[in-house]
């Protein structure tokens, strides 16, 4: 089992109602002995559930494996949830590295000492008790709105309607009939038979 320390201690806090602690860490933390070494921080979340400050202080930490830094992420959320927070200090630049690649420190702050995280949540708390709340805007009577309308466009009077012009009518067409053209019959000449002619006969001979 690779050998890994957890150490928590009280900060003196000058707001009663934020509970600060500090957990030093040594070693590596890893899948040896990270599931042991996490039940110290749940009990201290269930010890104080509401307004748990814990500075974690990474000086002596060599590694921590992806196991633990989901760990980070869950004591995060619970404390964060119960009004509470978490701060790490002086994280070898390794264990930044690590934390940057996951986005855990676009969520939890990192100082370079303790004096320095105590300060900065202490002052934050500070100014968060001291700032008053916002005074509601004075209602403001409704401003007019004007609104420009159009005149209206004059008509022009329109003539009285004429009658529509009747349209031409066709000339009439005469119905009288027109006899037809005489149908030329061909004539046929009729032709007398020719009469016939009348055979003369030689004169006959005289008997001797």
């Amino acid at each position: 089992m690779t050998e890994a320390n957890i150490l928590i201690e009280d900060i003196a806090s000058t707001d009663a109602s934020k509970t600060l602690k500090r957990v030093s860490i040594s070693g590596q933390l890893d899948e040896s002995n990270v599931d042991e070494k996490s039940q110290a921080i749940y009990q201290l979340i269930t010890q104080v559930p509401k307004g748990l400050y814990l500075i974690f202080d990474f000086e002596k930490l060599e590694y921590m494996n992806s196991k633990s830094i989901g760990y980070m992420t869950d004591w995060y959320g619970k404390i964060s949830g119960t009004g509470g927070q978490i701060v790490i200090v002086k994280a070898k630049p390794n264990i930044v590295d690590i934390l940057q690649v996951i986005g855990l420190t676009q969520l939890i702050p990192m100082y370079g000492s303790i004096d320095e995280a105590k300060f900065a949540i202490l002052n934050a708390a500070a100014q968060s008790a001291q700032t008053p709340a916002p005074a509601p805007a004075p209602a403001l009577a409704p401003t007019p709105v004007l609104v420009t309308v159009p005149a209206p466009t004059p008509v022009a009077s329109q003539a009285p309607a004429q009658s529509p012009t009747p349209a031409p009518q066709p000339a009439p067409v005469s119905t009288s009939t027109i006899p037809p053209a005489s149908a030329q019959v061909p004539t046929i000449s009729t032709i007398s038979p020719a009469t016939p002619t009348t055979q003369i006969q030689p004169p006959s001979a005289p008997q001797p």
